[in-house]
């Protein structure tokens, strides 16, 4: 019994350290649900408790390179049940909220004087990393308040659904993520703060922890003045012992419907101090208990397993199954994600499976009841017919058809080309591309431009005509006038979306020769980069073809180059930070792209190598003040720095910039 427990204890402990600290997912929430109460189980029937065990203890230990903050009070874990009786016990008499259990980070903000002066995660429940930066550009939370004592709230950081598959699209199949809540782990604790802006995260407040000067009895009134300060509150209802259960219902009945992932409900007492009186066991609030719907499970029998090849190569498995009612709906397929989930699930056709839907909404095989292992691997991409090979992803690994010609991956090139964030070209469509590329129209993306010249033929095609002929041409002479960083994103190098090559561009100021020519550890100082992004980009300008179509497509478009770029260089070598509003600048991102297109750069932290901090409260009291004060380090206001630059005040008032 006690090797089952240390071998428990080791596999939760590693999943939750992939969870908490590395922005991944090893097992699925069913897996370690059920992983976590066989313990449990375990522990109180032995009496033995592992002093590591996952039973005692919140979260894991925070590896981050972001600043540690410690909580002031611990951040404790629900404890959770499937019943919906035992919600009405808990409640017994009393009053209760029933809420969403929303999926994504938990986040504490803490705002003072009327503005957001720090946002933590909740890392392991004690010590938790310091994202302000990231916070304040988080979509639905406001920066400033009329009420101006300490106000302290929990939330939930989430990127919903559609915002999810929008940039799951922009990025390499073996960087995408699986599900919302790692995309918004990953992104909230992104060291540059623009990476996180573009994933427009949101954060939904769950819990009022205190507002100075303030006592609410009931919850529910802490709520309404919390709504009233302009923050998003979770939705929840007002329950007792006889309207629970129906409440339940009601909002199984909207689950799939949300725009963001839930994973189940919250009930608490509305007693603020009822509450506050039953404190908390090692691990668990008493006030609050998680409600988690019961998977609904359907067995049924594997049919075969399609294996589709991706615009980066990647060879994807999708199971089909006989069709099985789950949810209300009926289901058949369901994605396998990569290889490592197909040998950890031992398929082989025909063998049993049990099938549900992840947060009621997505379809995953649960286990595999035979578990026979006979499935074979497509030892040749199903497209070309090259062999493949196994490569190495962000969580597992997955097969490669590693030939660059195999039609999938060209038709699929040149899709992520012509689309919106790249070329943005109206009516090349997947279907009007396998065309023109089964017809031999085009074969690399140069080729888009010079289609002109097969008009005939295209004309005479299905579904064209003149009309349609011209209208395509139209949007392709449109489509010329590029700014640099949508090109780059166009040539889909691996690793790189539409931020990193803004970063790039920025870096080189938008100089293409630059770009070429830069070498591994001139990419790595781009801020935000690491090893992988600066390798594909070494590897992609290595290639002697990609320069010569990266030449030719700079000889067919016209590069729209920011007008700061035309400025001289004055900022070279000054190291910048930004606090508090801004007056001439719509916000600070347009100042710190004004800052780095002059040569400078701009951090988040007031340190050593810090050149100025820009605040336009020169005197006030603020930590960055007065470790600036502390460092010698000169604080300039907005008007100062525009002195510095050579900008007319008046002008920028004027232009209402």
């Amino acid at each position: 019994m006690k090797d089952r427990m240390r071998e428990l204890v080791d596999i939760l402990n590693d999943a939750s350290r992939a969870y908490y600290s590395e922005a991944r997912e090893i097992m699925s929430d069913r897996e370690y649900d059920a992983l976590y109460d066989e313990l449990a189980g375990l522990e109180a029937q032995s009496g033995l408790v592992l002093a590591d065990s996952p039973t005692q203890k919140v979260g894991y230990t925070v590896l981050s390179g972001l600043e540690k903050v410690t909580h002031e009070s611990r951040m404790l874990s629900l404890d959770k049940t499937k019943d919906v009786d035992k919600l009405a016990d808990f409640l017994g008499d009393r009053e209760g909220l029933l809420s969403w259990k929303l999926d994504g980070l938990t986040v504490v903000l803490t705002y003072r004087d009327g503005q957001l002066f720090r946002a933590v995660t909740r890392g392991n429940g004690l010590v938790g990393e310091d994202i302000t930066h990231n916070a304040l550009t988080f979509k639905n939370i406001p920066r400033r308040i009329s009420f101006k004592g300490e106000l302290i709230l929990r939330g939930e950081a989430i990127i919903r659904y559609k915002d999810f598959e929008r940039i799951n699209e922009k990025l390499p199949i073996e960087e995408q993520y699986k599900n919302p809540r790692n995309l918004c782990s990953g992104s909230v604790r992104q060291l540059n703060s623009e990476v996180c802006a573009e994933r427009n995260v949101n954060c939904i407040i769950y819990t009022l922890i205190s507002a100075e000067n303030m006592d609410f009895a009931l919850k529910s009134e802490g709520i309404d003045f919390i709504r009233g300060l302009g923050f998003e509150f979770v939705e929840y209802e007002k329950v007792n012992r006889e309207t629970v259960a129906e409440a339940v219902r009601e909002f199984e009945k909207r689950t799939e419907k949300n725009e963001f992932a839930s994973d189940g409900l919250v009930l608490t007492y509305d007693d603020a101090a009822y509450s506050r009186s039953l404190g908390a066991t090692a691990k668990f609030p008493k006030d609050s208990l998680a409600f988690k719907w019961a998977d609904e499970l359907a067995e049924t029998t594997l049919r075969r397993v399609i294996w589709n090849t991706s615009r980066t190569g990647l060879i994807n498995p999708i199971a089909v199954f006989d069709p099985v009612e789950l949810e209300g709906t009926t289901v058949e397929r369901a994605s396998l994600h990569n290889l490592s989930i197909v040998e950890g699930l031992r398929l082989g056709i025909g063998d049993r499976i049990t099938v549900y839907k992840a947060n009621m909404i997505i379809p995953q095989i649960a286990e595999n009841l035979t578990k026979s292992g006979t499935l074979d691997y497509p030892a040749d991409c199903p497209v070309c017919g090259e062999e493949t090979e196994v490569v190495a992803l962000r969580d597992g690994k997955a097969l490669k058809c590693p030939n660059p010609n195999c039609p999938a991956q060209i038709v699929e090139g040149l899709s992520h080309f012509c689309s919106r964030d790249a070329f943005n070209i109206e009516g090349m469509s997947d279907e009007t591309i396998k065309k023109f590329t089964d017809r031999g129209f085009i074969r690399v993306f140069t080729d888009i431009f010079t289609l002109g010249k097969y008009k005939d033929e295209i004309i005479s095609m299905d579904g064209f005509g003149e009309k349609s002929f011209s209208n395509l041409m139209a949007a392709i002479e449109r489509a010329k006038d590029v700014e640099l960083p949508n090109m780059i994103f166009a040539l889909g190098i691996e690793n790189v979306g539409l931020g990193n090559a803004r970063l790039l561009c920025e870096k080189f100021r938008y100089d293409t020769e630059r770009i070429k020519k830069a070498d591994f550890d001139e990419l790595m100082s781009v801020d935000g980069y690491g090893e992988v992004i600066s390798k594909s980009i070494v590897r992609y300008f290595g290639n002697e073809e990609n320069i010569r179509l990266f030449d030719r497509l700079c000889g067919y478009v016209r590069i729209k180059v920011p007008m700061a770029e035309e400025s001289t260089p004055v900022l070279e070598g000054m190291t910048f930070v930004i606090t508090g509003e801004v007056m001439h600048y719509k916000n600070r991102r347009e100042m710190q792209k004004e800052i780095e297109a002059r040569g400078g750069k701009v951090t988040s932290a007031v340190s050593k190598n810090t050149s100025y901090l820009i605040n336009n409260d020169v005197s006030s009291s603020s930590s960055k003040n007065k470790k600036a004060k502390a460092l010698g380090i000169p604080i300039i206001s907005e008007e100062n720095f525009l002195e510095m630059i050579g900008e007319d005040i008046s002008g920028k008032q004027e232009s209402g910039v």
